[in-house]
């Protein structure tokens, strides 16, 4: 049975990746129309590159406040596993557009770089309006970082770096139109050009990081053992082994196989395995976790298929039981590479004495049912009868 417990921590996610990309939206729509309108009539078309830069922030900001309200709904009956992939194909989507921008940008540079003599004098009001954007993205970036490390989002990780990006390219553009300003007209198309690089490469990274992760990518090596240690941990069990993970937005699916006593009961076992999922599921990273439980590390040994199974197992036994004037009680059997292992109780009898329970082995001849049914080893105990 799938819990998941990270409502309320959920819920604090979604709220601050509303808020933080609303204060992205409302900053790139007032930076975009300045860089565009004064890097037209100034003459930069580094400037205006970088404008066409946060326009794509728009874009994806508007992605990201799609993805973040969808990928916080419930599990349903087309989702089992909630919806938190919605974060992933997100920032796949961010990354088209951002290698679609980048590659925009350097067309254009390039265009520019060929026509060089058509390209006017810079004004020196891009200069002020690039160094207001640089400051502002960079607030933007460290506000947004803080933010997204605080409720552990990908998502907002990303659309935070992608914000330090910008503040990066709006360095280059203010160098560039510093080199202008100072009659190497040169530098500006240069600057354009290696934002249209920067925005590309990021895009890049965004969408081969969210491939990998819609492509069940596994958890780092870090994590890993460290979900591993805490199953290790469980009283009962004895090792884990096949261990596997697989991204699901920010967290995590888990499976794993716990090795425990191959002579307890099914309840036991089954309780050690719930105990195990409990301690997974307090871990942040883990969304769901499915354990499985072997009584021997069946990664190391396969087990024995080819053995009767308990019907025909017990209608023999209770037949050759019956021929020697005895009823089993209960019957246990343990199904192990090594062989079957047949644990026998024997219907209490109020009148039996001492010396027949001391003939019971010779009566039962142990070896030889054993040889019979192709056991390992058989053995049986008589249950004491209740006192009246």
């Amino acid at each position: 049975m799938s819990t998941f417990s990270g409502d309320a921590h959920g819920g604090e996610k979604h709220a601050v990746a509303r808020k933080s990309t609303l204060v992205s939206i409302v900053l790139n729509v007032v930076l975009a129309t300045f860089q565009i309108a004064v890097g037209t009539i100034a003459h930069s078309q580094a400037l205006i590159a970088d404008g066409i830069h946060s326009i794509s922030d728009l874009i994806s900001d508007f992605v990201v406040l799609v993805a973040n309200r969808h990928s916080g709904a419930m599990p349903d009956a087309d989702h089992n596993y909630g919806h938190s992939r919605y974060e992933t194909v997100a920032s796949l989507f961010l990354g088209g557009i951002l290698i679609a921008v980048g590659i925009g940008m350097l067309w254009r540079a390039g265009d520019r770089l060929v026509h060089l003599e058509d390209i006017p004098p810079v004004h020196f009001s891009a200069l002020i309006v690039a160094v207001t954007v640089l400051v502002s993205k960079e607030a933007l970036f460290r506000y947004m970082l803080r933010e997204a490390q605080r409720v552990r989002s990908a998502m907002l990780v990303a659309n935070a770096w992608h914000a330090r990006s910008d503040a990066a390219s709006s360095l280059v553009v203010a160098i560039g139109i510093v080199g202008s300003l100072a009659g190497v007209r040169l530098l500006d198309p240069i600057a354009a050009a290696i934002v249209g690089f920067m925005v590309a490469r990021m895009g890049w990274t965004f969408g081969y990081d969210a491939l990998q992760d819609l492509s069940d990518r596994a958890l780092d090596e870090t994590d890993t053992a460290e979900i591993r240690a805490l199953l290790a941990a469980t009283p009962g069990v004895r090792d884990v082994h096949d261990l596997r993970t697989r991204k699901m937005g920010d967290s995590a699916l888990v499976d794993a196989h716990i090795l425990v006593d191959p002579m307890i009961s099914v309840s036991e076992g089954h309780y050690i395995a719930e105990t195990a999922r409990a301690r997974a599921l307090s871990d942040r990273r883990v969304l769901d976790a499915l354990i499985h439980v072997d009584p021997e590390n069946d990664a190391a040994r396969r087990p024995a298929l080819a053995l009767p199974p308990r019907g025909e197992i017990a209608a023999r036994l209770e037949a050759e039981l019956a021929r020697r004037g005895l009823r089993a009680d209960t019957v246990n059997l343990h199904y192990l590479s090594t062989g079957l292992e047949i644990d026998v109780t024997l219907a209490a009898d109020p009148h039996a004495s001492a010396d027949a329970d001391a003939a019971l082995a010779e009566r039962l001849d142990v070896g030889a049912l054993a040889r019979q049914f192709g056991a390992r080893r058989i053995s049986f105990t008589r249950a004491v009868p209740e006192r009246p």
